[in-house]
């Protein structure tokens, strides 16, 4: 499940992105599309058993 968990990993980290750029452009709309994506994402991690802050490599055991 490397490859696969390493994408939703990187779907958490830009949703996470997304919501510090909308709350330092202060715009109250982006902030809650991009929270509400950021929520998703993480909703999604969990429903699949991945730590969305484990590194890449922790996924496979440190085996590269």
């Amino acid at each position: 499940m490397g490859g696969f968990a390493e994408a939703v990993q990187e779907r958490v980290r830009r949703a996470r992105a997304a919501v510090a750029a909308a709350y330092e452009a202060e715009d109250a709309y982006e902030v809650s599309v991009a929270e509400d994506e950021l929520d998703d994402a993480l909703r999604v991690a969990r429903g699949l058993g991945v730590d969305p802050d484990a590194a890449p490599e922790a996924e496979n055991g440190g085996a590269g």
